[in-house]
């Protein structure tokens, strides 16, 4: 691969993509799209890392004066000759990102806020040198490039920029905002929410609202949030979310770029198991992939010919929103995520446009949040707020499963006495205790049952509720899928203290039939021998047993 171009992964400098020798998804098309449609002031709520800022960059980089042209040779944009003559390289631009605007206090947040406004001034250093400023308008400008710059400043730094741009040049502004609500969320987290929303509003108001100075404007988050009045005013704001048909093949890559791609790198043959793990968002009515799972893969398969899918998007964030639901969910609820992870559809009313104090408030505002955010799609189209909502892929089925096993685990730790009597239980050779008390455990948790999904994985959701039960035991040594006689034992337990070993073989019990599976287990730990490691490893008695399962239904027999 050597003649190839590098994998832009976490590169979101337009400049740098274009220059040093990076492969590009072409996105330009936006550009004439968003010139085409666009208001006054332009929200776009998608997913993190499915290229909002990226694009931002590509904004700034067409429009902004005295950017290269040859940024955008060969891309799609070009052909389109009279808006590039009219509008690449004609504009003042200011861009910021709110991304750093953060911290754990309100005076944190502040300064962060300040640093990021006095980097974006100090990049037009140049405006006090401008002989159609006048000297207190250069002071200003040059109190603004300061870190330190007063907080009642901050308001009106945008606005003010804006003005000294347009004195300037003689031309409107282009304003450009990416990531506009990271702050809110980082402030309700840490408990300054209210002080927070009071601060962006000010600054969003003045930079956007009745601004003379303003040619348009384009915003990007996650959420899309009015009911705190962040737009207090703003009647010119047209908001372009995930459910719209506009702009939806521009954030996130296309079943023929990714195709594109993976031909590109030689990696062809690995087109199905990518949109397996990948693919399957709906923005509009467009079919789209997580790009920042498939950079990464693509990555892994370039550097390693026998590397698997894995869910690269899950370690980008806490996925507290999954936990909350799984946390909150009541009997309805279990049943309708038990239903979204074998692949089914819940009918959902959803409200986009939710505050953060009420992400939170009810089980039916997290389900719009996870839409909203990436962890849900749509399938069809709505009906008025009505949404089919499924999970997209094996990626974000990955993430449900990983949190169901963390509350499950946390939930069963409530109660040690039980656990005690679970363990106990297959220590003690009474399959009857342990199989009563398995099935009550079942009964409580979110099944993981994909329909989809073969025997084996099936298998895999019983096995690892077992392993989270027994890793209440510290004492105990627990071991999954060990080599041992001819085979590889499902789980292996030696409790050194007594010279017990446990083997225990999991079957998934197909219509119903667990007895069948019992016997089927105990077969398999006789006919390869998987007592011999804990023989070897001086365990002077084992204990075999055949657990099987079906849904919420399990047998447990001994040998």
């Amino acid at each position: 691969m050597q003649d190839k171009l590098k994998l832009p992964i976490g590169t979101e400098d337009f400049q740098k993509l274009r220059t040093d020798g990076f492969y590009y998804v072409d996105k330009s098309l936006f550009i004439y799209d968003l010139m085409q449609c666009r208001g006054a002031v332009n929200l776009f709520t998608r997913p993190r890392r499915f290229g909002k800022t990226l694009n931002m960059d590509m904004l700034r980089c067409f429009f902004e004066t005295g950017s290269d042209p040859a940024l955008f040779d060969g891309l799609q944009i070009t052909e389109h000759t009279d808006l590039c003559r009219d509008y690449m390289g004609k504009y003042p631009v200011i861009s910021i990102s709110l991304k750093g605007a953060a911290g754990s206090s309100l005076a944190q947040a502040e300064q962060m806020l300040r640093t990021i406004i006095a980097e974006e001034v100090r990049r037009h250093a140049f405006l006090t040198e401008s002989d159609k400023l006048n000297d207190t308008e250069k002071k200003q400008l040059e109190s603004y490039m300061q870190d330190e710059m007063p907080s009642v400043s901050v308001d009106n730094s945008i606005r003010f920029l804006s003005s000294m741009l347009y004195k300037h040049y003689d031309q409107q502004v282009i304003i450009l905002i990416d990531e506009y609500d990271v702050p809110l969320d980082k402030a309700y987290q840490y408990g300054y929410y209210d002080e927070m929303v009071t601060l962006i509003r000010n600054l969003l108001g003045q930079a956007l609202k009745t601004n003379h100075s303003l040619f348009f404007g384009v915003l990007t988050g996650c959420l899309r949030i009015s009911k705190e009045s962040i737009f207090t005013g703003l009647n010119n704001l047209k908001v372009f979310s995930i459910a719209d048909m506009q702009f939806s093949q521009y954030f996130g890559f296309t079943e023929s770029e990714v195709r594109q791609m993976l031909e590109y790198y030689g990696k062809s043959d690995h087109c199905e198991e990518t949109r397996v793990w990948y693919d399957g968002y709906q923005f509009g009515m467009t079919e789209v992939y997580n790009p920042w799972d498939v950079l990464n893969h693509c990555f892994e398969l370039i550097t390693n010919p026998y590397a698997q899918p894995r869910a690269y998007w899950i370690n980008t964030s806490g996925n507290d929103i999954v936990r909350s639901l799984i946390t909150k969910a009541k009997a309805t609820t279990k049943g309708e995520i038990e239903r979204l992870i074998a692949g089914e559809s819940v009918r959902k009313k959803l409200n986009l446009e939710l505050t953060y104090r009420e992400l939170e408030d009810s089980v039916e505002n997290i389900w719009s949040v996870l839409y909203t955010t990436g962890y849900l799609t749509k399938t069809g189209l709505p009906d008025g707020d009505w949404f089919d909502l499924v999970i997209p892929n094996e990626g974000i089925r990955k993430i449900f499963k990983d949190q169901i096993y963390e509350w499950f685990r946390d939930y069963a730790g409530q109660d040690s006495s039980r656990l005690d009597k679970f363990c106990l239980a297959f220590q003690n050779g009474d399959a009857a205790e342990a199989e009563s008390l398995f099935t009550e455990y079942l009964k409580r948790v979110i099944s993981i049952r994909d329909n989809n999904a073969p025997i084996a994985k099936k298998e895999n959701f019983y096995h690892g509720i077992l392993l989270g039960l027994f890793s209440h035991m510290e004492s105990w040594y627990v071991r999954s899928n060990v080599e041992s006689g001819d085979g590889y034992s499902d789980i292996l337990i030696e409790i050194p203290e007594e010279e017990i070993g446990i083997v225990i073989e999991v079957k998934f019990g197909e219509d119903a039939d667990m007895e069948t599976g019992c016997r089927n287990a105990l077969a398999q730990i006789e006919q390869l021998h998987y007592e011999d490691t804990l023989l070897d490893d001086g365990m002077t008695t084992v204990l075999k047993y055949g657990v099987s399962c079906y849904k919420k239904k399990c047998r447990i027999q001994k040998a």
